[in-house]
């Protein structure tokens, strides 16, 4: 990869030029104009002493092997490149991609726990799925959950990350970044930037010092691939890739070879899905069916809203629009928070955080402005739709039913 580093006096370029030229600045010396996808598993080297060193080089420092690969779960040249160009639009020394978001958040935890540092700090609401497993323990790990203005106090000597969302997943809520930083002190601040992407926002400019994906989102773009990465330093990024290669948890090369084509129109589609959450949102606030919208300050194509009526018809009543979970693809999915993406949070955790039952949340697509608002309008004037019995039951639990959810 050393004809793809980065030339420190090269004049600084655009997000968008960025977003399409990053990680594939050595192709016209390689005699190709779309990134090489290379599905291998393992590759052949007839110097077993070398290898040897070069391995041993990794265990120690968890660098990147220089010269050829060695095997897929060490490194892989796709991924690399994926890698390499995240890692540009965030601004960051490196990144490290993994086989999903909640992967990349595992390798977190394990690599702060790894150097005796198990005490995470998080503010409310995260996505359903890293709020379970920072609250089970799952990794051994124990969670103070506080307010912004409480970090600095619950701190402790073995507290080894901060983490936030912002905006938040599902309520939008936004967080001073740069405030939450100062409050954190030596100790990392994590800021999981799925919604915002590095278009709207680029959490190291402000403080923070590790940045987390889901890239199955807004950077794969198309709602076909799945994975994760972490945008950190360079040091940090050395331990994640000895996490990653201990633990298995790597991205596929065609995933790689997906997410790093996504990121060439990252900035476009943000921007376009941008204006038409705005202007949605625009017309719910003043739809008298509408209780509340929750939108942020700095933009984005993800809108959440409260309903006055049942939010289960409107689930039932669109035909445009896909009821479905996840977010971040060309076509505009809704879905109910208490049901799905929060459904493994306890009910009080998640109202206290402002997940409320009648909460709607809404990844606004590429589809005309018209066709939404017309789909969305006769979908809150549906009459009731009844469901069967069990599924009202499940609706009205606890949340103590835990089984796996998505974003």
């Amino acid at each position: 990869m050393d004809a793809m580093d980065r030339d420190p006096s090269a004049t600084p370029r655009a997000l968008a030029t960025e977003a399409v030229h990053a990680g594939r600045e050595d192709l016209a010396t390689l005699g190709v104009h779309a990134p090489p996808l290379d599905l291998s598993t393992t590759y052949p080297s007839y110097d077993a002493r070398a290898e040897a060193a070069r391995i041993d080089e990794f265990a120690t420092t968890g660098a990147r092997l220089d010269g050829p690969p060695v095997y897929a779960r060490l490194d892989n040249p796709t991924v690399a490149r994926f890698e390499e160009a995240l890692a540009r639009l965030e601004g960051t020394e490196a990144a490290v991609a993994f086989a999903s978001g909640m992967a990349a958040f595992t390798a977190v935890l394990l690599a702060r726990a790894s150097q005796g540092l198990r005490h995470v700090v998080a503010v409310r609401p995260l996505y359903g799925c890293s709020d379970h497993l920072l609250e089970a323990g799952l990794l051994g790990t124990e969670v103070t959950w506080t307010d912004p203005a409480g970090i600095a106090d619950a701190i402790r000597p073995d507290t080894g990350l901060v983490m936030v969302e912002s905006p938040a997943n599902p309520t939008l809520a936004e967080a001073d970044i740069r405030a939450l930083a100062h409050s954190c002190g030596s100790v990392p601040l994590l800021v999981d930037n799925t919604f915002a992407t590095p278009v709207l926002q680029r959490p190291v400019e402000q403080g923070a010092r590790i940045v987390l994906h889901s890239a199955t989102k807004y950077l794969g773009g198309h709602g076909d691939v799945m994975g994760g990465i972490v945008a950190c330093d360079e040091e940090f990024a050395r331990t994640l890739r000895q996490v990653r290669f201990a633990t298995g948890g790597v991205l596929h090369p065609l995933a790689g070879y997906l997410l790093l084509r996504g990121l060439s129109t990252l900035p476009v589609r943000v921007r376009a899905a941008s204006n038409s959450a705005a202007e949605l949102v625009r017309r719910l606030a003043t739809d008298p069916r509408i209780a509340r919208v929750h939108y942020p300050r700095i933009g984005g194509a993800m809108i959440a809203f409260e309903v006055y009526g049942d939010p289960h018809d409107v689930i039932a009543g669109v035909r445009l629009i896909t009821p479905a979970v996840s977010l971040g693809s060309v076509d505009t999915l809704i879905q109910h928070p208490a049901s799905i993406s929060h459904r493994i949070v306890a009910e009080g955790d998640r109202r206290s955080a402002g997940v409320s039952d009648r909460l709607l949340r809404m990844s606004v697509g590429l589809e005309d402005v018209e066709d939404l608002w017309r789909d969305l309008t006769q979908a809150l004037s549906a009459p009731p739709v009844a469901p069967p019995r069990e599924a009202a039951t499940a609706s009205e639990g606890s949340g103590a039913v835990l089984r796996p959810v998505a974003r």
